[in-house]
């Protein structure tokens, strides 16, 4: 693949150099019909030449040089770009040079600190800034800075999938977890599904176990009749949980593992390991009108199952992105999750997402166009005993609907 990379930066801490590799590798093979689609090559040069790009990994003290010989600032920035002449391209043969970026990872890594993102995350960022560079834009007044970002915005989709507005759905189990603490009527789940639905959510999720440990059938059937958005009721594929839902018909039943053991759910659904039980299950409830979703793990193989069981829809489990000890794991964890969210909406499944999400880590979800939909309920509960529920839905549906940050 063309991208050629120095790397002057060894020993940077939390940096994974080969996740940033495939990522410059994914960009620039995407390239070509991104510049044919937008019409700023033609159709047949955007198709006829494979792009190569140059990339230096650097220093604060190898940026600074460089920024002091080309452009008289002897101090160090986080990206610099060097584009070839449009004439250059023009006359280029199959292969061509775009240009050379170079990255004080250095910088990178103060900066991600700073604003308390993943290293990768950042260069990433920076990558797309330098190519936006090289493909004629710059930030020298207001209109133009307003282009640039729109470029920045457009090769951001193009690397991780699209434009993206998925849906959240809130789940309340954790307000019935309190309710339970004391053996007592509240705090009501049914009253903070109101609530969530008021502050904007576009559904609710609520997970009947078999030990009732905190959401009850009470909750289930007032819930049913309720909500206004829509219901999602997470449930073992048990003969009691399957008669339940075909009673109740929510608009939509998860089929999830399940051990009583367990805080939480700690793994996906293993669909192939269960895979008549899962397909008489999606069966059953089909019949009753409820399509189905099944909670698994980001494996292509438990995807392409879920898909011959005849699942309307996958929901992936994010827990080890969520739980990842270093961003450089994250990293990988994400790259699995974008892996298998293309995949599965490429079987034609539709694509939840959920698990462990929270403030801080699901913006980088929320712009991976193939997920319709995130499942999130500790974290937004866990804020709302601090700032209260609107609140703490509304800020989350901010980051997934928009990618802004707190």
């Amino acid at each position: 693949m063309p991208v050629f990379i120095t790397d002057e930066a060894f020993g940077v801490q939390n940096f994974n150099r080969l996740a940033f590799e495939r990522q410059a590798q994914a960009l620039l093979a995407r390239l070509p019909v991104f510049l044919q689609k937008s019409d700023e090559l033609s159709a047949s040069f955007a198709l006829k030449h494979e792009p190569q790009l140059s990339i230096l990994l650097t220093t604060d003290e190898g940026i600074t040089a460089i920024n002091g010989r080309w452009f008289n600032r002897p101090w160090p920035t986080n990206v610099i770009s060097f584009a070839q002449q449009a004439d250059d391209l023009l006359a280029a043969g199959p292969d061509f040079v775009l240009g050379d970026i170079v990255i004080s990872v250095e910088t990178a890594a103060k900066e991600a600190a700073q604003s308390g993102v993943p290293l990768n995350l950042r260069m990433e960022d920076l990558l797309i800034h330098g190519l936006a560079h090289i493909l004629g834009e710059d930030h020298e007044d207001e209109q133009s800075a307003v282009q640039m970002r729109q470029r920045e915005s457009r090769l951001k989709n193009l690397l991780n999938g699209g434009n993206n507005m998925a849906d959240l759905c809130i789940n309340v189990d954790h307000i019935a977890t309190i309710r339970q603490a004391r053996g007592g009527n509240e705090p009501d789940p049914v009253t903070a599904a109101s609530l969530v639905e008021l502050a904007g959510a576009d559904g609710i999720v609520v997970h009947l176990r078999e030990d009732r440990r905190h959401i009850q059938d009470r909750d289930v059937e007032l819930l049913r009749r309720t909500v206004k958005t829509r219901l999602n009721l997470e449930m073992a594929a048990t003969e009691e949980m399957l008669s339940i839902a075909c009673e109740i018909r929510p608009d939509v039943v998860t089929l999830v593992p399940e051990r009583r053991q367990e805080l939480t759910t700690e793994g996906g659904l293993d669909v192939i390991a269960h895979r008549d039980t899962v397909k008489r299950a999606v069966s059953r409830l089909h019949e009753a009108g409820i399509p189905v979703s099944l909670f698994i793990n980001p494996e292509e193989e438990q995807i392409r199952t879920a898909a011959n069981v005849q699942a309307d829809c996958v929901e992936i489990h994010t827990g080890r992105y969520a739980d990842a000890p270093s961003p450089s794991q994250q990293d990988e964890e994400f790259d699995r999750i974008l892996e298998a969210v293309r995949l599965a909406a490429e079987t034609g499944l539709r694509v939840h997402a959920g698990h462990g999400l929270n403030y801080r880590n699901v913006t980088r979800l929320a712009a991976v166009s193939f997920i319709d939909e995130f499942s999130i309920g500790h974290a937004v509960i866990a804020r709302a005993a601090l700032v209260g529920l609107e609140r703490a839905v509304r800020e989350m549906l901010s980051l997934v609907k928009s990618g802004v940050p707190l």
